[in-house]
């Protein structure tokens, strides 16, 4: 054991020094790095985990990559349909990282109440449909089960279901405009076997699913044809890449579309959120790194004496600071100990237990999400410790400039 880590160690087990003129500045110092690693995780936790909420929803509606005819206009329902005998599906063989791929249609409608009416797409889809995304959003109900045959069923959204006083089990008819204005519309009933929430306002009120045939049958489309394929891939983080492949890939009255291209007014703001939050963090490491350098100030002088008689039995100005950094480390761990210990309490506690809600209109989420990995808390930790105790070198080189002589007289 080196020389300045023991005497550190006597330092802080010593009583006087937790009654020492320095002990409130020191409380001081780890309150404030407890509370900057609390800002910091809780930062960092709803930040990805907003991220990934809003991410996972939009993809859950459209796929991550949504290849269409050139000639559909989405807004107005129109779409141009599409062969379901393409190369790329059922599997797309040629673009590495895709991992599914499945064929939706989407045609506009009018639900109609005896006191409301609420427009929408009623979005068909098959046998081949991916339902994990909606098993999760699932709050009521059941799914529903679609096969060659024609099904009645819906799966509506809380949102609809709350504006239109539907439950489980309901009849309600859709409205649907024909090509030729002068024609009356064609009227489908279904019945809701499920309700879900994802969330995501401004999806839940977009879509009703239902089953694909009735969509065919409405636009007179065969059995092989569809309105567009949904394609969802591995990894999202490669999404860029495969998209560029994916469009290459597919033929040229065809296009592909990521889901931030479909979207880019809700992932646009999502980079600044990540910018705010860098911000954040660095705001927060300033404020501690200043406190402990404010705490160490007032240790160095509160122990000028020590420093001297160091001095005179030959000690150098660099194992001195040693010693201090020693103390200052301590400090630094013990107030990340304490903002681990709350912050991931409070984390914990909103994973779980959801008590912090948002307002599904402003956030696309209708509670705070929590995304916990143990990866960025090692390294917040690890950023915290190594960039406090850097910028307490500063203070430390103090001791350099402290006379042996006049330091034993200081009192």
């Amino acid at each position: 054991m080196n020389y300045e880590y023991f005497l550190a160690k006597r330092i802080i087990g010593n009583k006087s020094y937790k009654s020492s003129v320095s002990a409130p500045i020191i409380k001081i110092g780890i309150a404030a790095i407890a509370i900057s690693t609390i800002v910091m995780l809780i930062a960092i936790a709803t930040g990805i985990g907003l991220e990934h909420k809003i991410r996972d929803k939009a993809v859950a509606f459209n796929g991550h990559i949504t290849i269409s005819n050139f000639d559909s206009n989405e807004s107005e329902g129109a779409q141009v349909p599409i062969s379901k005998r393409q190369e790329f599906y059922p599997e797309f063989k040629t673009v590495e990282g895709v991992s599914y791929v499945q064929a939706v249609a989407n045609k506009f409608g009018i639900i109609r109440t005896t006191t409301d009416f609420e427009g929408l797409f009623l979005k068909g889809v098959g046998a081949d449909y991916d339902w994990r995304y909606f098993k999760d959003f699932l709050i009521e109900g059941q799914l529903p089960v679609y096969s060659q045959n024609y099904s009645n069923e819906v799966l509506i959204s809380k949102y609809l279901a709350d504006r239109l006083g539907f439950f489980v089990g309901d009849n309600f008819q859709m409205y649907f405009m024909k090509s030729d204005p002068s024609k009356p519309p064609s009227i489908m009933k279904y019945t809701v076997v499920g309700i879900f929430s994802s969330g995501f306002e401004e999806l839940d009120k977009t879509y009703v699913i239902g089953d694909i045939n009735h969509v065919q049958r409405l636009n007179k489309w065969t059995k092989n044809q569809v309105g567009s394929f949904e394609v969802f891939i591995s990894n999202y983080n490669d999404l860029e890449r495969i998209g560029k492949e994916v469009y290459a890939q597919t033929p040229s009255t065809l296009d592909a579309m990521t889901v931030k291209q479909k979207y880019a007014t809700i992932f646009e703001w999502i980079p600044v959120f990540t910018t705010n939050i860098y911000g954040i963090i660095g705001i927060m490491i300033l404020v501690g790194a200043i406190n402990m350098i404010t705490a160490l100030l007032v240790l160095i002088l509160e122990r000028t004496q020590m420093i001297g008689i160091l001095k005179a039995l030959g000690s150098s100005n660099y194992s001195i600071r040693k010693l201090f950094l020693y103390n200052a480390s301590y400090l630094i761990a013990c107030g990340l100990f304490w903002g681990n210990l709350i912050g991931i309490g409070v984390l914990l506690l909103q994973k779980y237990f959801q008590f912090l809600k948002l307002d599904p209109s402003v956030y696309y989420v209708t509670v705070a999400p929590v995304y916990l990995d143990w990866s960025y808390v090692v390294l917040l930790n690890l950023m915290t410790f190594v960039l406090c105790l850097l910028m307490l070198l500063i203070p430390s080189f103090l001791i350099s400039k402290i006379v042996p002589v006049k330091a034993m007289k200081f009192e």
